[in-house]
C-alpha cells in the first residue's frame, strides 16, 4: 500500500482524529451561520492566497466580520500590513471589492443544496477578485462543502513525494487543477473519506497543525 494511504490510516486511529472531526463539525456549522460570517470566511480565503493560513487567521480575528464588512479600505490595508502580510494593497482592494457580494451565503446556498459544488466554485472564481480555484475550494470547504480539493503547496508537495503526481506544477491553471483534483478524489475514494477530511490529514502531515 502507498505510504500516504498508510500514514493517513494511522492518523485516523490516533488522537489527531478528534481534532479533525472537530474541525469538520465547525465547517458543517456554517450552514446555520449568518451571511456576515460567510463573508468573513470569504475574506479569510482571499487572504490565504500567496500567504500563510496562520497569518490570514490573525487578520480575520483582528478585523472580525464587522471589519471586513464595514471598515474603510485604509483601515483594512493597515491591519493587513501590520500583520506582515504580503500584498496588503491588493488584498485590501479585493476585500472591499467583494462587498458587492456581501450576501454570499444567499448566492451560494441554492447551488450547494443542489449538490453542485463545482458550479458554486465556478461562480466564485468568475465573480470574486483574488480567488482562484484553490481559494474558492478552500472557502467552500470551510462553509461545509466536502467534495473539492484544496491544492495548496503542502498538498501538492505530498502528492509528488508519494508518487501520485510526477511533478508539482509551477502554476495552476484550470486544466491542471482539475486534472490533479481528479487524482486527489481517487485518493479520498481509496480511503473511503471525503476530500475535506483528506485535506486536513494531508495538511497535518506537513505542518503538524489542523487549521482551517
Amino acid at each position: 500500500m502507498n505510504k500516504l494511504l498508510e500514514g493517513i490510516k494511522k492518523l485516523r486511529k490516533s488522537l489527531i482524529r478528534k481534532k479533525v472531526d472537530k474541525r469538520l463539525k465547525e465547517f458543517e456549522s456554517f450552514k446555520k451561520r449568518d451571511t456576515k460570517e460567510w463573508f468573513s470566511e470569504l475574506c479569510f480565503c482571499i487572504l490565504t492566497a500567496n500567504s500563510k493560513a496562520a497569518t490570514a487567521l490573525k487578520i480575520q480575528k483582528e478585523l472580525t466580520s464587522k471589519g471586513f464588512c464595514e471598515y474603510s479600505l485604509n483601515n483594512i490595508r493597515k491591519t493587513i500590513r501590520k500583520n506582515k502580510h504580503r500584498f496588503h494593497n491588493n488584498k485590501a482592494g479585493y476585500i472591499v471589492s467583494a462587498r458587492k457580494h456581501i450576501d454570499i451565503k444567499d448566492k451560494l446556498t441554492k447551488l450547494i443544496k443542489e449538490q453542485d459544488e463545482i458550479k458554486a466554485r465556478e461562480w466564485l472564481v468568475k465573480n470574486i477578485k483574488g480567488l482562484g480555484y484553490k481559494e474558492a475550494s478552500h472557502f467552500l470547504r470551510n462553509v461545509g462543502c466536502k467534495n473539492l480539493a484544496i491544492l495548496d503547496r503542502h498538498v501538492l508537495n505530498i502528492m509528488k513525494e508519494k508518487n501520485f503526481i510526477k511533478e508539482r506544477p509551477k502554476t495552476l491553471n484550470k486544466k491542471n487543477y482539475l486534472e490533479i483534483e481528479k487524482i486527489f478524489k481517487k485518493i479520498a475514494d481509496m480511503l473511503n473519506t471525503s476530500c475535506a477530511e483528506l485535506d486536513l490529514y494531508m495538511w497535518y502531515m506537513k505542518t503538524r497543525e489542523v487549521l482551517k
